[in-house]
């Protein structure tokens, strides 16, 4: 089983920016998804983005599109979470995952990982 290991969040103004690292030992195969959600007190988790590694595709929710960008670095096995103009309700706990396997035709909302990250706080300040 794949272990995630998440780097720690942080604080940050509002309009500044944050990058979150993920890194999967060994976690590879085309047939694997990996990606980001978050959970703000007293609020439902939100998937907000995801890469498939077989087709490179990845997809962002409307929260946080323009703003979050997914990359990844293989040689590294590391996907990173670079936020820009964070704002207040950006404030959350930020969990990374994962989903092996995980085919072509899984979407944002459909997505259904089977490891998790133990999570890292992102808050935000007007």
């Amino acid at each position: 089983q794949v272990h995630l290991l998440e780097s720690p969040g942080g604080s940050v103004q509002a309009g500044g920016s944050l990058r979150l690292s993920c890194v999967a030992p060994g976690f590879a195969s085309a047939d694997s998804c990996m990606g980001w959600f978050r959970q703000g007190v007293g609020q439902e988790r939100e998937a907000i983005a995801f890469m498939h590694f077989g087709t490179g595709n990845i997809y962002y929710a409307d929260s946080v599109k323009g703003r979050f960008t997914v990359s990844r670095d293989y040689a590294k096995y590391t996907m990173y979470l670079q936020m820009d103009n964070l704002a207040p309700e950006d404030t959350a706990r930020y969990i990374c995952a994962a989903a092996f396997p995980c085919f072509s035709d899984v979407r944002l909302g459909t997505w259904s990982p089977n490891t998790w990250g133990q999570g890292t706080q992102v808050t935000v300040s007007e």
